[in-house]
């Protein structure tokens, strides 16, 4: 079957075919690190991962660049407000940012460049748009010239008489104030490097341009990151790359917001939800279910009842895995394939709600079977869930999850001796038909958090939602 994507620059969904047969370049617009992620920063690695997942899962190798922007106008107003260096705040929250994104069960990307280790892929670039006619130096910057590039602001479909670029600062002796920094001068006390155009530091568009060229070539598949992005930064990326006469991204493909209160969470609106914080509030793999199974495209609005109900069905799934996995004597591994259904709504755009609700179907199914004490089909259908799972990164039994599962060990332990004495209560209430005392004490359990379920094998207890 065909996946089809959803194409920012054709603004429609359209089939997906790889400049080579087996073969898939990813290039992710990565964070800018002036500061730790906040849940937003890390939906969109989270959408991409599962992007990279499922072309995996279907049979493609896959190359995936995100970069790191390391130095920026933001991370020099950090270093002079901390009075820190700028590489020390960068490194820091690089470190902060690759923390959340393995907190979340994040692949590593193929390559993961950093800005300030590729100013001679910039040089060379500036160079070339110069030669081109696309670029001009002018006291110290380099600029690029918007009207020599016929197709600026196809992407955003933007009319180029009636727009406004964001001006930066020191930005002086430009043809027009449309045209864009490429490269800034040197100010006195801010990070600067040698050019021939004289001491000074990369714009933000031009690092990955050049940085997608020097990983993936003249051409590659798909460039990814949030719909922010795509005016200006994504707009200056194309007219830079193919001004420099690359082919560049085929697909374009933009991930929604993570929203509080109507508003994009942002670290300068000071509405934004730390990872770091998150994490330990939440279990990392309920915060993955939250954020990733809502299709990429749509908004997420931000609330702790929206999380609650992400923990209580994500405990649904985990329940029915724990208990035929109990039932079976031992691991079942995931099914080789996964069911058509599944596979349909993925490629259909990566169309994840779809495709999580036949997950829980699934799980229906086969807790059907466990009632009807039916080992082989309840062990068929937690097959096809570990699959499925799997492709969402989501899996509880993966490798991955099984240090969240070690931290909780020891405390569901004791909690687990201590439910199972006043189970036994409950059964001796039970067995002398005091039904109100069994029914009262398995009332108290459920207001404590805890949902006991009686099965041939006896009464189970686990975690219902907050």
């Amino acid at each position: 079957m065909t996946i089809r994507l959803h194409d920012t620059s054709a603004r429609q969904i359209r089939d997906f075919t790889p400049l080579t047969p087996g073969c898939v370049s990813i290039y992710l617009c990565g964070a800018t690190v002036q500061a730790p992620p906040h849940i937003g920063h890390v939906r969109s690695y989270l959408n991409f991962d599962i992007m990279r997942r499922w072309f995996m899962h279907r049979g493609y190798e896959v190359t995936f660049v995100r970069n790191v922007t390391d130095i920026d106008d933001k991370i020099i107003w950090k270093s002079a407000e901390q009075n820190r260096p700028w590489w020390s705040i960068g490194y820091e929250n690089e470190r902060a940012f690759n923390d959340g994104y393995d907190a979340l069960g994040c692949l590593p990307p193929t390559y993961e460049p950093r800005a300030t280790g590729h100013i001679t892929e910039m040089v060379e670039m500036m160079r070339g748009l110069i030669e081109r006619g696309h670029a001009y130096e002018a006291d110290g910057n380099v600029y690029f010239d918007v009207r020599s590039f016929p197709g600026y602001l196809q992407l955003s479909n933007q009319d180029l008489d009636e727009l406004r670029q964001p001006s930066g600062e020191g930005e002086t002796g430009k043809r027009d104030q449309r045209d864009f920094a490429m490269w800034k001068a040197a100010k006195p006390g801010e990070p600067s490097w040698e050019t021939p155009w004289g001491r000074g530091r990369p714009g933000w568009h031009l690092e990955c341009s050049a940085m997608a060229h020097k990983y993936l070539g003249e051409a590659f598949d798909i460039h990814g990151g949030g719909i922010d992005l795509i005016f200006p930064h994504h707009e200056n990326e194309i007219a830079q790359a193919k001004g420099f006469g690359d082919e560049f991204a085929r697909y374009w493909v933009h991930n929604a917001w993570v929203t509080m209160s109507g508003e994009k969470m942002s670290k300068s609106l000071g509405n934004s939800v730390l990872v770091s914080e998150m994490v330990k509030k939440w279990r990392p793999i309920v915060l993955r279910y939250y954020l990733g199974t809502p299709h990429y495209r749509s908004m997420i609005e931000y609330s702790e009842e929206a999380l609650r109900e992400a923990e209580s069905a994500f405990a649904r799934i985990e329940g029915f895995i724990q208990r035929v996995a109990e039932k079976a004597g031992g691991v079942v591994e995931p099914a080789p394939e996964v069911p058509l259904a599944f596979a349909e709504a993925m490629d259909d755009d990566l169309g994840v709600p779809q495709a999580l609700a036949i997950v829980h179907t699934t799980v229906r199914q086969g807790n059907s079977a466990l009632a009807a004490d039916d080992k082989e089909a309840a062990v068929s259908r937690l097959a096809e869930v570990r699959a499925m799972l799997g492709v969402l990164g989501l899996d509880p039994l993966d490798p991955h999850w099984a240090g969240e599962a070690d931290r909780g060990e020891d405390l569901h332990g004791v909690v687990d001796t201590l439910v199972r004495l006043v189970l036994q209560q409950r059964e001796a209430a039970r067995g002398r038909k005091d039904w109100a005392t069994a029914d009262a004490i398995r009332d108290q359990l459920q207001q404590s958090g805890l949902v006991v379920e009686d099965g041939p094998d006896g009464p189970r207890w686990t975690l219902g939602p907050r």
